[in-house]
C-alpha cells in the first residue's frame, strides 16, 4: 500500500513517530529547498499537509531516511535484520498484530535451529563441505569486531566502518544473506522479544505504522524499497523469482549447490529455497550461473538471454555489471508502476477462474505471501499488497499454466502468462485506468500497459474515455444535443445536461507538455459557450480537462470571470472515478466540480466519503 494511502487511515498519534523523524531530516537534507516549496503550500508545518504532499516530502528525503535507518540497523541487539527481513517479504506490507508476532516467533525458532546445525558444522573437522572455509573466515572477522568492543569496555556493536568491511567480505566470499545472518547469531545468540516491544522499535524508527483501531501494522511500499536497500537486496523476491524461472534446471541446481541449499524434489521448491535463503541477484547472475572459466562474452550473452525472456528485447550496458544494473532498474520501475496490464475487473475475473480451475490455488497464495485472511482472491486486496496479476501467474508451473489455458480456451503458443493476461483484458476499463497516459499522448506508456493505439487516434480516444468516465460518475452526457448544435467551425467535445436547460460544457485537450497559453483555449471555449446559449441553454459551468496545467495558465484562468471555468487534470479525474467506484456510489455531487479553479483531488475524494 502506498504511503499516502496508509497515512489516510491513521490518526495523528499513530503517524506522529514517522512525521517526527521526517521533520528532523528536513533541515539537513540536500533537498531542503524543494521540500520548503511543498511546505509553503500550507502553513509550513508537515503535520498539516495532506497525505499526498507528505508522500512527496518523503520522496525528497528517501536517501536521508535510508541513511537514518541504516544507522539504526547497525545496532547489534536490535534484531532489525530479522524484523526487516519479515516486513520486506512480498505480502507482508499489512498484517494484524498477532499474525506479525507469529511470523516473528516462527523466524526466531527457525534461526535457533539453524544456528545449532551451523555450530555442529563449524566444529566438524571431518567435514569436506567446501563452504566451511568461507564460514570460518567470516565468523573469525565478525568475532574480532565484537571482541574489540569488549576489550575496550564498550557495548558490542558493529561500526559503520566494520559493517562496510564485513559486507565486502561476505560479498567476496559469495555468502547469502541467510548464511551471514546465521553466523551473526552464532556469535550473538538471538532472544525472543515481546510483540509490543518490536512494534514500538520499528515504529520509533519510522519503518512501520500501527493502527490500534484495526490492530494492524502497515509498511508503505516506498519504505519497503528503502529497507531492501538497507538489507542489500536489489529487488523484490517476486521479481527474482521471475528471473530464476527463465533459467534451465541445471543452472537452478548450480545456484543451490553454491549456497549449500538442500536440493528439493521440484523445480518450484528449489526456486523458493534460493529466494528464502537470501541468495543475492547479483551473486547469482554474475557468478553462480556461469561455468568456471566461461568467457566474459558468454556471460554477457547469458544475461542478455535472461533479459529477452522477461521482455527486455535489447538490454544495453557495455559491461556485465552495467547490464545487471539495467535489469535491476527495470524491475524497480515495474514495481513503482500502478498499472496492471489488465483492468481491475479483468483481475477479479482472472482470480475467480484461477480459484475454480486450479486446485489449491488460494492455499498456494496464502502460503507464498503469508496471508492470514480467509478470502484472498480479491483484486483490490492483492493490489493493497502490491501484488499484481503476473506476480500470481509466476507462482505456477508451466504444466499448470498449460492446463489452465486448455480449460479456458486460451492459446498455448508462445508465452502462456502473456496469453492469459491478454485474454483477461477489459479494454474499456483498461482505457480508463490509463486515461492520464492517453491525455499525455504517452504511446510508450500505453504500449507497456497493453494498449496499442495510433498517435492520430489519441485526441478522439481521450474525448471518448472522458465521456465514459463522466457517465460512470452518474452525469448525463447529451450526445444528441451536441450533434444538433455543432457546426463545421465549432465542435463542442462534451455536453452534460443537468435538466431545466442547464448545461455543463466540457472541453478535452491532449498534450505532451503543460498547457501554458490560456488565451487561445479561452477564445475557443467562449465560442462554444455562445453557441450553446444561442440555442436557449444556460451554461452554468465550463470544465477543461487536460494532462496538466502551468501555473501561468491557472492564474490566467482564475482572473477570467466570464467563463466560470474549472480545470481538471487527467490523473485527478482518473483517481476520482476509481474512488467513486470503490465507494459504490451511483452519482457524484456535481458541486464538487464547481468550487475551485483547479479541481483538488484530495478535496473531491474527501467529498466522496461523506
Amino acid at each position: 500500500m502506498r504511503l499516502h494511502e496508509i497515512i489516510e487511515k491513521l490518526n495523528f498519534r499513530e503517524k506522529n513517530s514517522f512525521l517526527k523523524i521526517i521533520n528532523e531530516l528536513i533541515p539537513v537534507s540536500p533537498n531542503r529547498s524543494k521540500i520548503d516549496k511543498i511546505l509553503s503550500g500550507s502553513d509550513g508545518e508537515l503535520k498539516n499537509l495532506d497525505s499526498i504532499l507528505v508522500s512527496e516530502v518523503f520522496q525528497c528525503l528517501e536517501s536521508d531516511f535510508e541513511a537514518f535507518v541504516h544507522s539504526e540497523f547497525l545496532q547489534t541487539n536490535s534484531q532489525f535484520d530479522i524484523l526487516i527481513d519479515i516486513i520486506i517479504r512480498d505480502g507482508n506490507g499489512i498484517m494484524n498484530r498477532e499474525w506479525f508476532y507469529s511470523l516473528y516467533s516462527k523466524e526466531i525458532k527457525s534461526i535457533k535451529g539453524k544456528v545449532k546445525d551451523l555450530a555442529k558444522l563449524l566444529v566438524d573437522t571431518s567435514s569436506e563441505d567446501p563452504r566451511l572455509r568461507d564460514y570460518r573466515i567470516y565468523r573469525a572477522c565478525l568475532d574480532r569486531a565484537y571482541k574489540n568492543d569488549l576489550e575496550n569496555n564498550l557495548d558490542t556493536k558493529i561500526t559503520s566502518d566494520e559493517q562496510s568491511i564485513l559486507l565486502t567480505l561476505a560479498s567476496e566470499l559469495g555468502l547469502s544473506q541467510e548464511e551471514v545472518r546465521l553466523i551473526n547469531y552464532y556469535i550473538l545468540p538471538v532472544k525472543l522479544k515481546e510483540v509490543q516491544d518490536i512494534i514500538d522499535d520499528l515504529k520509533n524508527i519510522g519503518v512501520l505504522f500501527y493502527s490500534q483501531k484495526s490492530n494492524k501494522v502497515y509498511v508503505a511500499d516506498e519504505v519497503v524499497r528503502v529497507l531492501r536497500r538497507v538489507r542489500g537486496k536489489s529487488m523484490a523476491d517476486k521479481y527474482f523469482r521471475r528471473i530464476l524461472k527463465t533459467l534451465p534446471d541445471s543452472l537452478i541446481n548450480q545456484i543451490c549447490k553454491s549456497h549449500n541449499i538442500e536440493k528439493s524434489p521440484t523445480r518450484e521448491l528449489r526456486i523458493k529455497s534460493i529466494i528464502q535463503n537470501g541468495v543475492k541477484v547479483e551473486g547469482a547472475l554474475l557468478n553462480d550461473i556461469h561455468k568456471t572459466g566461461s568467457s566474459l562474452t558468454d556471460r554477457k550473452k547469458t544475461i542478455n538471454e535472461i533479459a529477452e525472456k522477461i521482455g527486455l528485447k535489447s538490454l544495453g550496458g557495455a559491461t556485465i555489471e552495467q547490464k545487471l544494473d539495467l535489469l535491476i532498474e527495470h524491475f524497480i520501475n515495474v514495481e513503482k508502476e500502478e498499472q496492471l496490464g489488465i483492468s481491475h475487473q479483468g483481475f477479479d475475473k482472472l482470480l475467480k477462474d484461477l480459484g475454480e480451475n486450479i486446485k489449491g490455488f488460494e492455499k498456494l497464495l496464502k502460503e507464498e505471501f503469508e496471508f492470514s485472511e480467509e478470502n484472498v482472491l480479491v483484486a483490490q486486496f492483492l493490489l493493497d499488497y502490491n501484488i499484481k496479476p503476473k506476480d500470481l501467474l509466476d507462482l505456477l508451473s508451466k504444466e499448470v499454466l498449460y492446463d489452465f489455458c486448455e480449460k479456458k480456451g486460451i492459446s498455448k503458443r508462445g508465452d502462456e502468462i502473456e496469453n492469459i493476461l491478454e485474454s483477461y483484458k477489459d479494454i474499456d476499463s483498461l482505457f480508463i485506468e490509463n486515461y492520464h497516459l492517453i491525455g499525455a499522448r504517452d504511446l510508450n506508456g500505453l504500449k507497456d500497459n497493453g494498449i496499442q493505439i495510433k498517435e492520430a487516434e489519441l485526441g478522439i480516444k481521450f474525448e471518448e474515455v472522458t465521456s465514459n468516465i463522466l457517465t460512470t460518475l452518474g452525469l448525463k452526457i447529451d450526445n444528441q444535443l451536441k450533434q444538433s448544435i455543432n457546426t463545421k467551425k465549432d465542435k463542442v467535445d462534451i455536453l452534460i445536461n443537468l435538466g431545466d436547460n442547464n448545461i455543463i460544457l466540457v472541453e478535452c485537450k491532449t498534450s505532451k507538455d503543460n498547457y501554458k497559453k490560456f488565451s487561445a483555449v479561452s477564445r475557443q471555449i467562449k465560442s462554444y459557450k455562445n453557441l450553446v446559449q444561442s440555442q436557449g441553454y444556460t451554461v452554468i459551468k465550463t470544465l477543461l480537462i487536460a494532462p496538466n496545467f502551468s501555473d501561468e495558465f491557472i492564474n490566467d484562468c482564475r482572473d477570467d470571470f466570464e467563463l466560470n471555468l474549472s480545470l481538471i487534470e487527467a490523473l485527478t479525474l482518473r483517481n476520482i472515478v476509481k474512488a467513486f467506484k470503490e465507494a459504490g456510489l451511483k452519482q457524484i455531487n456535481r458541486n464538487l466540480f464547481m468550487r475551485d479553479v483547479l479541481i483538488q483531488e484530495e478535496i473531491v475524494l474527501k467529498g466522496l466519503k461523506k
